[in-house]
């Protein structure tokens, strides 16, 4: 390293003053520690100046970009009510009046015998949900003038937070066990795939709930059980949606270019998709995640590296830690929600909706129809992913009608006039024939965090008159969104955003599910 001579204000050389004295020692106390950090920068030597010569200014917009959705419908327009403590919010239901259908017939003189009523009890469990993000006090200098970074980072956390909560309230899993995952049925295919003849071809399934399902790939594998150190260095257990794994079922192929059929044959309930591992007795591995109850199995090994002998063998399909979402309170038995789940169909590809030949789909009617015959009521939104939504497109507009298209033309502007035609149709809502008073209007509506192969109805608004119920469906809180910037304890600024909450649906008869739908 060279001598660098450091001109301090005792020096009084060349007279400079004490300003120009502390300018000088801090552009060479900066030179000194680039060069003892070993900082190279490359010399550039051109002909005159230009571009290349590096003496540009470097135009950095001020403020980092933040470029990524926060889209959290329900978590925006479900009401918060806040609650009154204890560990769950408890709720009394008056769920039928002469339940025994006693004849309101009175004989001259008499009274009427006494009606029937059924009550049942209610609860749901607060859970606390948080995040946590940090700044160290060196992100915080370096930042300067760029950006407040103890903001962007509160900013950031709160809309994580958001984020989280609205997938916990569409498949939260506190309490609905998956269980076992059933044995698939097998056989061998004679054309199809790649497997060679005379091939034992042995294969694993594990049911997956929403988490499990949104945090498993086949590169990266599923999440069984999940250990998490936290930011104070607590740690805590819980399931990662995943059921206990099936029981290996195997086939031996007959033929070159085989493929295998593998189904689970009674969907698992509460289940939105399955993991299927595959390959030589003891060394399945996983090669398919897929939305409906079966795989069409093309390769004698799964494609990915995780191994189904990798698996715990137990159910961790429930974390503790949260509550239940709507998934799983539809889903839970005793709910008496509408819960339909798609015929099997072909091995790999399903059963997808059904065109019902009057506009409508077939599947969509059933449950329209279901509640109205048993509860008087009409769902008031559908939601469905970027799948369903496609599908139930193409099942409206191929209904066998006239091409669905309309030319509007500018009269005045005579046979000279442009005409402009837009492509593509989307259904945005979905008349539902069986409500009182005549056809009933019911929003279609595309949501993030809907898993392919499923479709949700739900009420915004309780359906019955005097009900007692302000809000069919809220958040249920003991302490809404706080944050909290923790004491120092290292060189960080640490900031925890907190709620502590429930998802309470006071009737879930007007909630239902449609599952295990193919994409066709």
């Amino acid at each position: 390293m060279g001598n660098i001579n450091i001109i301090t204000n005792r020096d009084g050389l060349l007279g400079q003053t004490a300003d120009t004295l502390r300018q000088t020692n801090q552009v060479f106390k900066a030179l000194l520690a680039d060069e003892m950090a070993n900082e190279v920068r490359k010399a550039n030597t051109t002909t005159g100046i230009n571009t290349s010569t590096g003496l540009v200014w470097y135009d950095l917009q001020a403020g980092a970009k933040l470029l990524y959705p926060v889209l959290t419908p329900l978590r925006n327009e479900i009401p918060r009510v806040m609650g009154d403590g204890g560990t769950a919010t408890n709720w009394k239901a008056i769920t039928g009046i002469n339940v025994g259908r006693v004849s309101i017939g009175v004989s001259e003189g008499n009274r009427n015998a006494a009606m029937q009523t059924t009550e049942q009890d209610y609860l749901a469990k607060y859970a606390t949900i948080g995040l946590e993000n940090f700044v160290t006090f060196e992100g915080d200098e370096a930042a300067g003038k760029f950006d407040d970074s103890k903001s962007l980072a509160s900013r950031t956390l709160l809309q994580a937070m958001m984020i989280g909560e609205e997938g916990v309230i569409i498949g939260g899993n506190a309490s609905l066990a998956l269980g076992t995952t059933p044995t698939p049925a097998v056989a061998a295919i004679g054309s199809g795939g790649t497997i060679p003849t005379a091939t034992v071809v042995s294969v694993i399934c594990a049911a997956l709930t929403y988490d499990g399902y949104v945090n498993g790939s086949v590169s990266a594998g599923i999440i069984a059980s999940v250990t998490r150190t936290n930011a104070d260095s607590s740690q805590d257990t819980f399931g990662g949606g995943v059921a206990q794994k099936s029981a290996g079922a195997n086939v031996t192929t007959a033929a070159a270019s085989s493929s295998v059929s593998a189904v689970v044959g009674t969907p698992v309930k509460g289940a939105v998709a399955y993991a299927w591992f595959w390959g030589t007795v003891g060394n399945e591995t996983l090669g398919a995640i897929t939305t409906i109850n079966s795989v069409l199995i093309t390769t004698a090994v799964g494609s990915g590296t995780q191994l189904a002998s990798s698996l715990p063998t137990a159910d961790n399909s429930t974390n503790a830690l949260l509550f239940d979402g709507m998934i799983t309170q539809i889903m839970k038995p005793g709910s008496n929600s509408y819960v339909y789940s798609m015929p099997n169909g072909a091995a790999g590809t399903g059963t997808g909706l059904t065109a019902s030949g009057a506009g409508g789909v077939t599947e969509i009617d059933n449950a329209l129809r279901s509640f109205w015959d048993n509860y008087r009521l009409s769902p008031e939104e559908i939601l469905v992913n970027s799948q369903e939504l496609t599908n139930i497109t193409k099942k409206v507009i191929s209904n066998g009608g006239a091409p669905l298209f309309r030319f509007n033309i500018d009269g005045q502007k005579g046979e000279s006039a442009d005409v402009t035609v837009t492509a593509g149709s989307v259904v945005g809502s979905y008349l539902n024939q069986f409500a009182l008073g005549g056809g009933t209007l019911i929003a279609i509506r595309l949501h993030p965090n809907i898993p392919a192969g499923t479709i949700i109805f739900r009420r915004k608004s309780s359906p019955y008159p005097i009900s007692n119920v302000t809000n069919i469906m809220e958040i249920r809180t003991r302490r809404d969104y706080y944050q909290v910037a923790w004491p120092l304890r290292t060189r960080k600024y640490e900031f925890g955003v907190y709620a502590s909450e429930v998802l309470a649906i006071y009737f879930t008869p007007a909630f239902g599910i449609i599952s295990n739908i193919a994409n066709a």
